[in-house]
């Protein structure tokens, strides 16, 4: 109900009377707002009318991508590192400095150039000129072992 407006209008016409609501939704899921539409044109046939859904992302959505893909470009810096230890024959420590030090965010095609009128659009492309994206560079120091050999140990 929080995510949901109802505006009812009453007129009369000559000898009867006429009721029109509009029912704004707010849906997080795609699929369920699907089923809702699908399930009004079921029941209420040529009387309800959908217009094309409004995408937008809430500042909590955002906020997660962007931690997400921080998180994911510091996990691909640490394995790339590994690879390259592993190659000289040492062992990747701990972390010794971390810092994003580029980030940036977009929605829709980054090439896209053609501001089309969004009635003209079909959803498909819609949902792709409001997805987000968001890309992160991150410059990361790792401590580095070398790997001891087993021979030297013995007497």
């Amino acid at each position: 109900e929080e995510n949901m407006t109802v505006t009812e209008d009453f007129s009369r016409v000559e000898n009867t009377y006429q009721m029109e609501a509009e029912v704004c939704i707010i849906f997080s899921d795609f699929g369920k707002m699907q089923n809702v539409c699908n399930l009004l044109i079921e029941k209420l046939g040529t009387s309800v009318t959908i217009n094309p859904p409004h995408f937008y992302h809430t500042p909590e959505a955002i906020d997660t991508l962007r931690r997400q893909v921080c998180v994911t470009a510091v996990g691909n810096t640490r394995r790339k590192a590994q690879e390259v230890c592993q190659l000289f024959g040492q062992a990747l420590g701990k972390p010794l400095l971390i810092k994003e030090e580029e980030t940036k965010e977009w929605e829709g095609h980054m090439d896209s150039h053609l501001s089309l009128c969004a009635d003209s659009q079909t959803l498909q492309e819609r949902i792709q000129n409001a997805t987000a994206y968001a890309s992160c560079r991150v410059f990361a120091a790792f401590e580095i072992k070398g790997k001891e050999n087993r021979r030297s140990k013995l007497p």
